[in-house]
């Protein structure tokens, strides 16, 4: 399976960005699916993630409201449809895939369970 990350850039505070994740090789519809973050000098962090079907998404709370995960099975793609960005939004952005498919709140924001990564697209926010 190989994940291929775009749609980041430069934009100012309080724009929006959507970034895209397509994949090829594997079941992708059968995949659950999740990005992450990491800023200059800190941990990669989980931002969100969605479920096989759509049915189930997971963000953490500092994103709630903002951003919004989707997917396209028929095109094998991720979305995150990123609104009123904020600085600390700064980041290289990782989509990743989970080939067991079934996350839940406390599964989908571990490292561990995602079996494949993309390289990363950056974002940048300015105030």
């Amino acid at each position: 399976v190989q994940l291929q990350a775009s749609g980041g850039g430069l934009v100012q505070a309080g724009g929006s960005l959507r970034l895209s994740c397509a994949a090829s090789g594997g079941t992708f519809s059968s995949y659950a699916m999740g990005w992450f973050r990491q800023a200059p000098g800190k941990e990669r962090e989980f931002v969100t993630a969605i479920s096989w079907n759509g049915g189930s998404t997971y963000y953490t709370d500092s994103v709630k409201g903002r951003f919004t995960i989707s997917r396209d099975n028929a095109k094998k793609t991720v979305y995150l449809q990123m609104n009123s960005l904020k600085p600390e939004d700064t980041a290289v952005y990782f989509c990743a895939a989970d080939t067991y498919g079934v996350i839940d709140r406390k599964s989908a924001r571990s490292d561990y369970e995602y079996d494949y990564w993309g390289q990363g697209t950056q974002v940048t926010v300015s105030s």
